[in-house]
């Protein structure tokens, strides 16, 4: 297990920590690569109720970490990588049968939305923010945003946030169907247990073969996404545009698109 991605299990759960606080809980190198193993890794176990995922600190996860980024720009085969973990994450969260409980303390955004949508059932705090940025740094919304967000809200919507890269609050996120539950700050915890014990105390086997159901249509829709996706995320990895964002970033500036 990498120090980046914590697993505590206690009383039939496994409690799974994004552990960057001080980057925002922003995805590097070694967490990606720890995010596409675990689900596999759990969904193995028949001795667990429920899977809690959250972030260490006050977001729960902000995405790509800029400089491993850079180093994608810099060394694109390494992106290779990049992508091919990227469809494990997405596959694996789908295919484990253990219900998803997303703790989101914070912001997710990017990779993080991706995970909080991939989560069976959702509680934010009131004052965390969700959306998948790509475009905003040149890239293509690719690591399971492009499917996952019309599926939860409708394409009217979704597509305006891909296309832009806004954000939604969560009260808003809630209004649109993307998240479960919104409550004030203080209270994610208890409204948390309180799911993880119905999930602890339910019949185990239905609630197992209901996910592996219900997310049947998702999985095929992964499936035929996850592909070509990947592989217009590699071409805009290679673009001047992402280039630019990823320099700006560093710079504190607005990027200039289009040059």
């Amino acid at each position: 297990m990498s120090n980046s991605l914590l697993l505590e299990v206690r009383d039939r759960v496994a409690y799974l920590t994004i552990n960057r606080p001080e980057e925002l809980n922003a995805v590097n190198a070694e967490l990606h690569t720890a995010l596409s193993r675990i689900f596999i890794d759990l969904g193995e176990r028949r001795d667990l109720a429920a899977i809690v995922l959250t972030g260490a600190g006050r977001a729960f996860c902000a995405g790509g970490d800029i400089d491993w980024m850079r180093d994608g720009v810099r060394n694109p085969e390494s992106f290779e990588i990049i992508t091919w973990e990227a469809k494990r994450i997405v596959y694996a969260m789908l295919d484990c049968e253990i219900p998803i409980i997303g703790r989101i303390n914070g912001d997710a955004v990017g990779l993080g939305a991706t995970l909080a949508l991939l989560c069976d059932i959702t509680v934010a705090d009131d004052r965390a923010r969700i959306g998948d940025p790509h475009v905003r740094v040149g890239l293509n919304a690719a690591d399971g945003g492009g499917f996952l967000w019309p599926q939860a809200i409708g394409y009217g919507k979704a597509r305006e946030l891909l296309l832009t890269g806004e954000l939604l609050s969560a009260n808003e996120a809630h209004r649109l169907g993307a998240i479960g539950h919104v409550v004030a700050e203080g209270e994610l915890d208890a409204k948390v247990e309180n799911l993880v014990n119905k999930l602890r105390q339910g019949a185990s086997k239905a609630i197992r073969w209901t996910k592996a159901a219900y997310t049947i249509p998702l999985r095929q829709l992964a499936h035929g996404h996850m592909d070509a996706g990947t592989a217009y995320e590699c071409l805009t990895n290679l673009s001047p545009d992402h280039a630019e964002a990823i320099e700006a970033f560093a710079e504190k500036r607005k990027p200039v698109f289009g040059r």
